[in-house]
């Protein structure tokens, strides 16, 4: 089955009713037939901002949803660290952040093309090693 991964913009997306994006990433998320991995690095990312922007509730329910959906856990390994620290490196220009650094490092271990992202801008301009070009989604 199709691998995708799962980004912090998506998910906020996914989660806010007001985000500009909403609808496109709901609508996107329902026609998916892939398996969808969440990197752990997203997790508090992802949880910190909801929190923030929208309150405790909001983020116990983004919680609730991780738990009781079907994406998969996906953990960061050493060698992630240090091909993340080699991208962050290489593309120090575009202020890349960490979290990115890493969907990119896990990707590429597993041979992820996909990334699901409003991030346009940074997954289109790092160029991984197994593929040539990352596909983001929604386009």
């Amino acid at each position: 089955m199709n691998q995708m991964l799962l980004d912090t913009s998506f998910l906020f997306a996914l989660t806010n009713r007001k985000d500009r994006a909403h609808a496109k990433c709901v609508s996107l998320a329902r026609t998916l037939n892939a398996s969808l991995l969440l990197p752990v690095v997203v997790l508090p990312e992802a949880a910190y901002l909801l929190e923030v922007r929208f309150g405790h509730h909001v983020m116990r329910q983004f919680v609730s949803t991780v738990f009781n959906s079907s994406w998969q856990l996906e953990s960061v390994v050493s060698e992630d660290l240090e091909r993340a620290y080699e991208i962050l490196s290489r593309y120090q220009s575009l202020k890349l952040d960490f979290v990115d650094a890493v969907l990119i490092a896990i990707a590429e271990r597993l041979n992820v093309k996909t990334i699901l992202t409003l991030d346009q801008r940074h997954f289109r301009i790092v160029r991984p090693r197994h593929t040539a070009a990352f596909e983001v989604l929604p386009a």
